[in-house]
């Protein structure tokens, strides 16, 4: 029976009028030639656009580049980050001015205040693992041995002259190149304290370790970011170092221990040292018990 039923339809099938015959196929074969038409015409008018926005897309250093130009004008913060500016980072994704520096500010002025921005940042990194070796070195240091004692924000007191006269010639030397490198001639300028006309702030040519040896524009951006956010970080670091030494008297570590102990062991050292002619060899002698005592 199941034989006979699919003989009828191929006979019905079989007498059908020509153009009635396998119409499926061809109809399939006409919509994906069509198809295909639709998809390359649109693939044609597509191109063009992309093509136009990458190329008229800029890159971030080329953006960041041009936020410093001379005379531009900026509102504040958040109109000079939406053109280029960098260092805005969550969760502040538009900048953060609180004092209100960028307001109305003009593209030079917002060049020397980030070329600022990262000296001081750079300078308050090197404070920082300053602060914490020295004061862990003392009496084991090539350098001055046992002469220099105490808290490290006294240290600067106890070096010897002619170690003075050492930091001057380095500073005197860091800050001519990077003024030769940066800054144009006061004497050339119709103002001072202008930046040269493209010099990309804190970008001085000096990568001893090669951190930036083979990066893409996008990656020396990152590297860039990160330099800056760990310069404020160690700026609010160096500064609750010193208000925190200058408060206690103690050095940096050995003040936690002393926390950890109790308030009345920083009353003692308060106590014992206040008065004393070298404050800072007393605050030594009490460090020296506190680790004492937390052995015990």
């Amino acid at each position: 029976m199941i034989r006979q039923a699919g003989d009828v339809t191929a006979m019905r099938f079989h007498h059908r009028a020509p153009w009635m015959r396998r119409p499926t196929r061809r109809r399939h074969s006409l919509a994906r030639t069509h198809a295909r038409q639709d998809t390359t015409r649109r693939h044609a008018d597509t191109m063009p656009a992309l093509v136009t926005m990458m190329a008229g897309k800029p890159t971030a250093r080329a953006a960041a580049a041009g936020v410093f130009t001379k005379g531009k004008k900026y509102a504040n913060i958040q109109e000079a980050a939406a053109a280029g500016l960098k260092g805005a980072t969550a969760p502040f994704p538009e900048g953060l001015d609180v004092l209100g520096f960028c307001n109305g500010i003009d593209g030079g002025s917002l060049q020397r205040y980030r070329e600022a921005e990262l000296t001081h940042g750079r300078v308050a990194m090197v404070a920082t693992v300053g602060f914490l070796v020295g004061e862990q070195v003392e009496g084991s240091s090539f350098l001055f041995d046992s002469q220099v004692t105490g808290p490290a924000v006294n240290h600067f007191q106890q070096v010897p002259l002619p170690f003075w006269f050492a930091i001057g010639a380095a500073i005197a030397i860091a800050e001519s190149v990077r003024v030769q490198k940066g800054w144009q001639d006061p004497g050339q300028s119709d103002k001072l304290f202008l930046l040269k006309d493209g010099y990309q702030p804190g970008d001085l040519e000096f990568d001893p370790l090669g951190l930036g040896a083979g990066k893409s524009a996008e990656e020396l951006d990152e590297l860039a970011s990160k330099e800056l956010n760990n310069g404020r970080l160690a700026m609010i670091a160096i500064s609750g170092m010193v208000v925190q030494e200058l408060v206690d008297g103690l050095n940096i570590l050995p003040a936690d221990i002393a926390l950890e102990l109790g308030n009345g062991d920083l009353a003692a050292m308060e106590r014992a040292c206040a008065g004393k002619v070298d404050e800072a060899a007393c605050a030594k002698a009490f460090e020296a018990s506190l680790e004492a005592a937390s052995r015990m």
